[in-house]
């Protein structure tokens, strides 16, 4: 068997319909010694012509799972004490991509050392600690106003962007709304400690507040790299998911002598 040449065409849905009609003549009657790898992103752009003629194969991207188990893995062939909610961070981190959870694992290695702990992970991948989700989302529950407006104003002296805020809130809604159905629980991709936790916290929010909590993440999420305002744009949607928490006691404590007439009147 002679050697075989490969070639990688990539982005191949950006071919012109010449360039496919072309390429297809050579499909049709390949050289014996060739092998022709198309990549795309956009199967659906590719003439069926040409792929009818192809053996496809789908990638999907990594689940948090596999790569915390690989790196799990790595870590007791390496001698490394590893806590799992410290891989769940580096993998969540990677949004699906393997080389960069390697990477993250290995510079946080280097500087922790031969214990890898949560805290150090959020620490130096600048990741908002779940905690402060957790407790804002017990003000929202309550209704506090005052303690949501100074949880947000703790994330932000950190040195945290209201952005990143907006989005890691409506992730931690998002998987405190699928914990509640049991047929659902299945798409979280966090440790089981923290999975306890989110079924615990997810058992006294109603839906309603969950699912208005989400659209307007959404649209604050939209509108806010073009507000003028952004802090008082957060602030303002924490407000008004304190409402939804509890309707009827969500406002400020008044004054304790508001409402009382003066002895001295003037």
């Amino acid at each position: 068997m002679g050697t075989k040449k490969v070639y990688i065409i990539d982005e191949v849905h950006m071919l012109s319909s010449a360039a496919f009609n072309a390429f297809l003549k050579t499909l049709e009657e390949p050289p014996s010694y060739a092998i022709f790898i198309l990549a795309t992103t956009e199967k659906h752009k590719i003439l069926p012509t040409i792929l009818s003629r192809c053996q496809v194969f789908d990638f999907r991207r990594i689940t948090v799972t596999d790569i915390v188990g690989h790196l799990a893995e790595i870590a007791k062939k390496e001698g490394i004490e590893a806590e799992p909610q410290a891989l769940h961070i580096i993998a969540q981190k990677a949004d699906g991509g393997l080389r960069d959870a390697l990477s993250m694992f290995d510079q946080l290695v280097s500087f922790s050392g031969r214990r890898l702990t949560y805290q150090d992970v959020v620490k130096n991948l600048n990741v908002l600690d779940h905690e402060h989700y957790f407790q804002v989302t017990d003000y929202l529950r309550q209704g506090d106003v005052a303690g949501a407006l100074v949880e947000f104003d703790t994330i932000l002296k950190n040195g945290f962007d209201g952005h990143l805020f907006v989005a890691g809130l409506g992730h931690h809604l998002r998987d405190l709304l699928v914990c509640q159905d049991p047929r659902s629980a299945s798409l979280m991709e966090v440790s089981d400690d923290l999975r306890k936790r989110y079924a615990e916290q997810a058992s006294q929010l109603s839906r309603a507040l969950l699912i208005d909590g989400l659209e307007r993440l959404g649209q604050c999420d939209v509108q806010y790299k073009s507000s003028k305002e952004p802090r008082l744009l957060v602030e303002l949607l924490l407000i008004q998911l304190c409402r939804v928490g509890r309707p009827k006691e969500n406002e400020w404590s008044p004054p304790p002598n508001a409402g009382k007439k003066s002895l001295n009147p003037a």
